[in-house]
């Protein structure tokens, strides 16, 4: 399914997953969900954070996960990739690091050839009290990453972020201006931010870059005890809702048409108007 003209439309999937403790029931779960997607026309399918595993145990995490080059996640939506012949991005997997010392919370972005087109490390770890003892602490089993990432693919050019990384907007920003037109946000919500903060923050994003966001999301209570929000989300250059999730694994779609980019940006040329100043 090769894309190579950037005026036509491109039909989008968000698949939305409840990742357990079991790496190999996550993949057959999600690969199922994957190609429901294509099946339903999806030409760029895109999961969540966390994909492979919902474990916070960091001796659990150890022992299920690979490297890159030998984890069975990647190597079986690789070969999923190149069977359904359509871009895929894992909005991340626990992964050990290529030395094998720290565990990285890494995109993967599969072409329809199998190979990988680029990998993002999640920027800023989810270190948070929200109250009624629901704490975390990402930076205790995972490394943060420190090279954001723009990705030119034949339909366009894509950012990768990840989850607590949309609360840090200048890293947005930042993407819009490398050239960014769509934006990949997967994340795992808690249910608590999620009705907060979901909707407001992604849709900002949107409109302050003029991309397209798409949003997979966790949804749901998890083996390990903790409970996402879902309601995955993709959202137009102008902030508009164009696809929307429940609170329980779903797929969302749609046709999206690079050309609104140009289109929003022309109407609030904000990417333009940025001016130094001082405090």
């Amino acid at each position: 399914m090769m894309l190579d003209d950037r005026s036509q439309t491109v039909r989008v999937a968000c698949v939305q997953t409840c990742s357990g403790r079991d790496v190999d029931q996550n993949i057959s779960y999600t690969s199922r969900q994957i190609i429901e997607a294509v099946d339903n026309g999806a030409q760029f399918v895109l999961t969540p954070e966390v994909t492979n595993l919902m474990e916070e145990n960091n001796q659990a995490l150890r022992a299920r996960v690979g490297r890159q080059g030998d984890d069975k996640a990647v190597a079986a939506f690789s070969a999923l990739a190149k069977k359904l012949h359509i871009y895929l991005l894992i909005g991340s997997l626990g992964l050990h690091d290529d030395a094998g010392e720290k565990l990285v919370n890494r995109s993967v972005l599969f072409l329809p050839d199998g190979s990988i087109a680029a990998t993002y490390d999640k920027i800023h770890m989810f270190d948070v009290d929200l109250g009624g003892g629901e704490t975390y602490r990402e930076s205790a089993n995972y490394a943060a990453g420190d090279k954001a990432m723009v990705v030119d693919l034949p339909f366009g050019k894509l950012g990768l972020s990840i989850c607590y990384d949309v609360r840090f907007a200048h890293l947005y920003r930042t993407l819009a201006k490398a050239g960014a037109q769509m934006i990949a946000v997967p994340a795992a919500f808690t249910k608590v931010s999620g009705q907060a903060h979901w909707h407001v923050l992604l849709r900002a994003r949107a409109i302050e870059t003029g991309c397209f966001i798409l949003a997979p999301g966790q949804a749901g209570l998890h083996e390990n005890g903790r409970e996402t929000y879902g309601h995955s989300l993709i959202i137009s250059p102008w902030g508009e809702v164009l696809a929307e999730g429940g609170e329980t694994t779903d797929i969302i779609y749609a046709d999206i048409e690079l050309a609104q980019v140009e289109e929003a940006r022309g109407k609030i040329p904000a990417l333009q108007h940025d001016r130094a100043f001082s405090l």
